[in-house]
């Protein structure tokens, strides 16, 4: 049987991160199944969920433990097996011009419904009229059944007004159905 880990990898961004954290994990005939991975302010930065035998768990969280030596910060964690697939899934986008609080205010919406954020991106860049700072981000939410969405639109509109941002919520289309 495998054990599911989550892991949070942190160093300085520089040729060979990535080989030396696989290499790490086939070692100990782990599977590497999914990652999010980014060049951040000169640090290289990522979150990525690995598969690996019951019998190499503490040897690979050892040798994971020892890429410190390397310059790799590396916190597993066990993956949790109790999510919850009766949630809607929706996403969302914020566009506008960047101010402090954008994401605070959005994230306090989302909590206080018990809303999950399961991906979010942002990025700043320039206003392509103006030069002035733009603010943008996306993602992915997961909602309980019983949220009110009326209600929690009526929010999002009225943080909108305040911080003169576009948000956007979209149910993602169903895939078709083939014979």
């Amino acid at each position: 049987m495998n054990q599911h880990l989550v892991l949070t990898v942190i160093s300085a961004d520089r040729p060979g991160v990535v080989q030396l954290l696989a290499k790490t994990i086939h070692a100990h005939q782990g599977s590497w199944l999914e990652s999010r991975m980014a060049h951040l302010a000169g640090k290289f930065a990522g979150i990525l969920q690995v598969a690996v035998p019951d019998e190499n768990h503490s040897n690979l969280l050892n040798a994971l433990k020892a890429l410190a030596d390397e310059g790799l910060q590396v916190v597993a964690e066990l993956a949790d097996s109790n999510i919850d697939s009766g949630d809607n899934h929706f996403s969302f986008s914020v566009v506008g011009p960047d101010r402090t609080g954008i994401v605070a205010e959005i994230a306090e919406a989302f909590a206080g419904r018990g809303i999950s954020v399961e991906e979010l991106e942002t990025d700043c860049s320039s206003m392509p009229w103006s030069g002035d700072p733009m603010f943008e981000a996306t993602g992915f939410i997961r909602v309980p059944t019983e949220v009110n969405m009326d209600d929690l639109y009526d929010q999002l509109d009225v943080i909108a007004d305040e911080l003169a941002v576009d948000i956007r919520i979209e149910q993602p289309e169903a895939p078709e159905l083939t014979h």
